[in-house]
């Protein structure tokens, strides 16, 4: 048996995401990378694609996730 690996992508969609600046929330529909952001050398940012709980547009935002010690 082997363990699948996962990639930040995999586990960002799905999950659920609020925005703390705007007042929008919902599920995180697509994710990808955007290396032309730097958040520090343990962070990497992320674009993600969220279908609102709130109206009926997708909407995207930039997220940092941490990947570092």
């Amino acid at each position: 048996m082997s363990a699948k690996p996962y990639t930040i992508q995999d586990l960002l969609v799905g999950k659920h995401y609020r925005s703390h600046t705007r007042h929008d929330e919902g599920v995180i529909q697509y994710a990808t990378p955007r290396p032309e952001i730097w958040y520090g050398s343990d962070f990497e940012a992320y674009a993600i694609e969220v279908r609102s709980t709130r109206g009926i547009k997708n909407f995207w935002a930039t997220v940092a996730v941490k990947v570092g010690n």
